[in-house]
């Protein structure tokens, strides 16, 4: 299994952790931008209306309204990028990687904008009379490319396993087992019920679920965010200063956290941010082609919203709330990941300015630090004549081995610096969180202390779970496009079974196959709508001329 995931992480390193594939993404976005002249910032009070019904006709054909549609679609975008994705680029690339995030979303808004608006035009009626759409249909009827639209299909079958389904009960039952102390197969079991109710019922159940839960969610979160930011308020122009004094040179070192680079926080920053918005994936189209709408382009306004709400509200905001509680710099105790674990061959002190630049300069890949292999003393859990040891990007403090809860003694085999019987040891200490752990532990510094965690564990429940309904549906419609509407229920059985699974089941393996499917999904859609790009012009062009026609008393905007 672990030649497997190797092999793979090899695969998604080449395609989707590669440098080309990023500036695809942030090419593409970039493009329309210009090409469309700033549909971000020019459309952006007309998506607002548009949500709230002012474009809608009577006998307008679909399945959902325009706000069911954006909940849906929001409800698979907001989930634990917004929890432990900002987190993970703060803690990678500091604050600067915060700045990237954004750049990412201003530019994801028009992207959103143009995939959900070609999917829309060229949706299609399944056999059940209800409405199926998303970018293999126009890759089908326009481009005439079935290989790739099929390519996309199959990979948006695994992506919502990989990204939708799998990992997400994986994270929600972990939380809930740490929070509350609550058994993971019981977990599995409850919510893997509810998920068969809710998606049973197909679009019209989950738009009316995700309409509600969305709102839910975002309220529960918000509050305990600005409860830690207000806690804080002190520290908030500096936490915004940080953000974005260093953006072109890298974030310093300050504290625990040994500095990082320029391009290193632009890649973190911008790899984080696509992971929490979606633009450009294809996945968001698959929800909007279901709303009731007789003009694409309406849609794509609507969809136009998501990366904003999600990205440059609900990121900043985490972002803010780690940055102002000052945790991110702060070595806290905890049971060290053998992942996270290097173990350098020599002692280099993180308390001078000359040995964070070289533990810095490691970190990027750089200098002529080497990592310790061979074998460790252990007596009574202190390792003899220490070297120096990283965990999580900083140098672990008050180190201790334990084996079944007892300070251990004897050999630690050591390849490599990393640990090899990493299975029968625990390492403890102090040093930097990460990922949801480093959110949590932000959201304790306010006035609800300790109980600030529980509005972690509630939020990343919510916005995993609903995170699980979208994707069903995605999957469901790329399941109809392959093998008809009889498959559908063979795919929902085999989404709730394998949701109840992974609760309980290491999903690693998971986690490295969706990064691959959800490249190979992005490139066929970014290459679709760059070949339909004078197409995406015209339909704009007429949208805005009937706007004009229906509301002469509004100004409209110059194309």
């Amino acid at each position: 299994m672990n030649q497997l995931n190797e092999i793979l992480s090899l695969i998604d390193g080449f395609i989707g952790g590669s440098d080309w594939f990023v500036f695809l993404l942030l090419g593409t976005g970039f493009f329309f931008t210009l090409y469309l002249k700033f549909p971000q910032f020019r459309y952006l009070k007309h998506s607002v209306r548009i949500v709230r019904g002012k474009f809608d006709k009577e006998g307008d054909e679909g399945d959902t309204s325009h706000f069911q549609a954006l909940t849906t679609a929001l409800s698979g975008t907001v989930g634990t990028g917004n929890i432990a994705g900002v987190a993970l680029a703060i803690h990678l690339g500091g604050p600067a990687a915060l700045f990237w995030m954004l750049v990412t979303a201003l530019l994801g808004m028009t992207t959103k904008f143009v995939e959900v608006t070609l999917s829309h035009k060229y949706r299609e009626k399944a056999e059940d009379g209800s409405i199926a759409g998303g970018p293999m249909y126009y890759m089908k009827n326009r481009l005439n490319l079935k290989p790739l639209a099929f390519i996309f299909a199959f990979a948006t079958v695994l992506s919502s396993f990989g990204t939708g389904s799998l990992p997400q009960i994986n994270s929600i039952a972990d939380s809930v087992f740490s929070t509350f102390g609550i058994n993971k197969v019981l977990t599995g079991g409850v919510l893997a019920l509810l998920l068969g109710f809710v998606i049973i019922g197909g679009i019209k159940r989950i738009a009316k679920v995700t309409s509600r839960l969305v709102p839910t969610m975002a309220f529960i979160y918000l509050l305990g965010a600005f409860a830690v930011i207000f806690y804080n308020y002190d520290n908030i122009i500096p936490s915004l200063v940080a953000v974005f004094k260093d953006v072109f040179t890298g974030s310093a070192a300050t504290g625990g956290f040994l500095g990082a680079g320029f391009a290193y926080a632009f890649n973190r920053g911008v790899n984080r941010g696509l992971f929490s918005n979606e633009a450009g994936q294809g996945s968001a189209p698959i929800a909007h082609a279901a709303a009731r709408a007789h003009e694409p382009v309406s849609e794509g306004l609507v969809a136009l919203l998501e990366p904003f709400i999600d990205t440059i509200i609900i990121c900043t905001i985490t972002g803010l709330v780690i940055l102002s509680s000052g945790v991110w710099t702060e070595k806290l105790d905890n049971q060290f990941e053998n992942a996270d674990l290097k173990i350098l061959a020599v002692n280099v002190s993180d308390q001078t300015e000359e040995g964070r630049e070289e533990l810095g300069n490691f970190l990027l890949g750089e200098g002529d630090l080497e990592l310790f292999s061979g074998e460790l003393m252990v007596e009574n859990g202190k390792i003899i004549n220490q070297p120096t040891i990283l965990h999580a990007r900083s140098v672990a403090e008050n180190v201790e081995v334990i084996n079944n809860g007892k300070k251990f003694s004897g050999k630690l085999e050591v390849d490599d610096g990393r640990i090899v019987n990493s299975e029968q040891v625990q390492l403890h200490g102090k040093s930097l969180l990460h990922s949801a752990p480093l959110t949590t532990e932000a959201f304790t510094k306010s006035w609800l202390g300790p109980y600030g965690r529980y509005i972690v564990a509630i939020g990343l429940l919510l916005f995993a779970f609903s995170t699980a309904i979208s994707w069903s549906y995605y999957g469901d419609r790329a399941v109809t496009y392959m093998f008809g509407i009889k498959a559908v229920v063979y795919y929902r059985i085999v989404y709730v079974m394998g949701f109840f699974v992974a609760a309980f089941t290491d999903t690693t393996i998971i986690w490295t196959l969706s990064g691959i499917t959800i490249a190979l999904m992005t490139i066929p859609n970014l290459i679709g709508i760059l070949l339909l790009r004078k197409e995406m012009k015209t339909e704009v062009k007429g949208f805005w001329k009937e706007y004009a026609e229906r509301f002469p008393d509004e100004k409209v905007p110059k194309n």
